[in-house]
């Protein structure tokens, strides 16, 4: 297979773009296959293309398994879920828009994981990132604008950090841009802030979630399965290749990271049960799936010697939890347009068993994975806490399949036939999985075992036991739990405020609509100032910093 395969990899979700301006709804059934070429190169990966007429130092492909097989389960992810789009969306007068931000979107995604170099991945991410707020607002109104704004400030603030990490990263390895001379050159403790906080604000940690619960209600189901199942790892990826595999600098931050992982994993899903909204709850149950993802990075951080166990399971958790999540959300959708029958049910289970660590599923395998690493490593006196986020994890799964139930009530309609066949195939993919993947069979396998069942399993029954109770003496959540607020979110509206010139009085409650939309006005135009303000200064700084450096 010809190496410029990789430059069709990015280029045929533009050339799909492209296709909109002259052939516009008839081209709409066949943009899944912008996915194929990705697809392809994953399954067999042709030598990587050198650009150096792009700039210096640009080099695409997939030399390791970890980048064919985030290739892989991306390209699925995002073609499922384009064949849903094409029929959940066939009826909207703007959907030509939604399809123009979709490619876009997906050419970023694509780019960030075949680029070998941190100007490439840099580009895909950016591209990526800023054009994800179409998707968001696309529905239009108040719930969407509003979403779309809290997230576009927060990945502006994310891009101007991320370039910072990477300036300083460039400079400190002598100009060089690709990533092989970055993981083999230690690195300082600014760098590596900036780097977490940049990506991180793209992968949803906590406390640098606050735009995923707001953003996932508003978009479209296939927006938010792309949205949480593949742009949500990209941060993850990039935080992997631009450190180096073991660092004295890296174990300092282990302990913090892993703290950070668990409370995230815990937190996210305290606020999740109070949700009121089946996206919502899949929202927090991401957030929380990140902290899971946070604690892998702590333990592979806290080795002296880089671990190829540590990487694996990484590469593992975020391709099961892409695919369950995506099927998830999708489901989601599905419920909202129609009434699922109850053999769909069984089917839907299958995603939300996988991502609780289920028995025969690709849950149960990472997370026994996981906890044999775990088990290793230096923070063993640790493992309950792990017990306690996976239980937290089953009650919040829970959560979301009620909502879903309860939310079908009203409909009496089936969702539409061409939604069907890509939210089977993801489903099914937590159980076919471990099958024709030998990495997780062999775990799977090994966890058959009375011990190891019934470590996956008691959870999972505690869980059920309890939501029966709760169900049996209707207890619901209390309205003054239900409306606690975000304390995430108090911090961002602080921090705004802060960055006010001059600063603005936090708006009182007051019965009067017309004054209190005023002031929602004002207080907007004024966060927008600031946010463009801190903007600003930080491009002057980085500017300053280029021209000294």
């Amino acid at each position: 297979m010809s190496a410029w395969l990789w430059l069709l990899v990015p280029f045929a979700p533009l050339l799909g773009g492209a296709l909109l301006l002259w052939l516009r709804e008839r081209c709409l059934p066949w943009l899944w296959l912008a996915c194929v070429p990705a697809l392809l190169a994953a399954l067999q990966p042709p030598p990587a293309l050198e650009l150096p007429w792009l700039w210096e130092g640009v080099r695409w492909g997939a030399d390791d398994t970890l980048t064919r097989a985030w290739l892989g389960f991306t390209a699925v992810l995002w073609g499922c879920a384009a064949v849903f789009a094409n029929s959940s969306l066939s009826r909207d007068p703007r959907q030509l828009r939604f399809w123009a931000f979709w490619q876009l979107a997906l050419a970023g995604n694509l780019l960030l994981i075949v680029a070998t170099d941190a100007l490439s991945f840099y580009l895909g991410f950016s591209a990526m990132s800023l054009s994800a707020y179409g998707l968001i607002v696309h529905r239009g109104g108040p719930g969407p604008r509003r979403a779309g704004r809290l997230y576009l400030q927060l990945a502006i603030c994310g891009e101007m950090l991320l370039l910072a990490g990477l300036l300083l990263r460039t400079h400190a390895t002598g100009q060089a841009f690709d990533f092989a001379s970055w993981q083999a050159q230690p690195i300082d403790h600014l760098t590596l802030a900036l780097l977490l906080l940049g990506l991180g604000l793209k992968a949803g940690f906590w406390p640098l979630h606050v735009w995923l619960p707001l953003a996932h209600p508003e978009a479209p189901a296939p927006a938010s399965a792309v949205l949480s199942g593949a742009m949500l790892k990209a941060g993850i990826l990039g935080i992997w290749r631009c450190v180096p595999e073991a660092d004295p600098t890296l174990a300092a931050w282990s302990t913090p990271l892993l703290v950070a992982g668990i409370f995230g994993a815990l937190y996210a899903a305290a606020l999740g049960l109070c949700a009121g909204k089946s996206k919502a709850v899949l929202a927090y149950s991401s957030v929380s799936q990140m902290g899971w993802m946070l604690m892998i990075l702590a333990l592979a951080w806290s080795l002296q010697q880089p671990s190829a166990a540590l990487l694996a399971i990484l590469l593992l958790f975020g391709m099961h939890h892409g695919l369950a999540k995506g099927a998830l959300f999708l489901a989601a959708g599905m419920v909202h347009e129609g009434r699922l029958p109850r053999l769909a049910w069984a089917l839907l289970l299958l995603p939300a068993l996988a991502i609780m660590g289920a028995p025969l599923t690709s849950g149960a395998a990472v997370k026994y994975l996981l906890k044999d690493a775990w088990h290793d490593s230096a923070f063993a006196a640790w493992a309950p806490w792990l017990t306690l986020a996976s239980f937290a994890t089953a009650l919040l799964l829970l959560r979301a399949l009620w909502l879903m139930w309860r939310d079908q009530q009203h409909a009496s309609a089936r969702p539409p036939a061409g939604q069907w066949l890509p939210w089977a195939t993801l489903s099914l993919t937590s159980l076919l999985l471990p099958w024709v993947w030998p990495a997780l069979r062999e775990p799977l396998l090994a966890g058959l075992y009375p011990g190891g069942l019934w470590a996956a399993l008691w959870p999972l029954l505690a869980v059920v036991v309890l939501t029966g109770w709760v169900l049996r003496r209707g207890w619901r959540v209390p309205p003054r739990l239900a409306r606690l607020p975000n304390p995430a979110l108090w911090a961002s509206l602080y921090l705004t405020r802060v960055l006010r010139q001059p600063p603005l009085p936090v708006p009182a409650i007051h019965h009067d609509r017309s004054r209190w939309r005023q002031r929602e006005r004002r207080w907007n135009r004024q966060w927008e100032r600031g946010t463009l303000t801190l903007s600003a200064w930080l491009l002057v700084a980085l500017l300053w910093l280029g021209w000294l450096w």
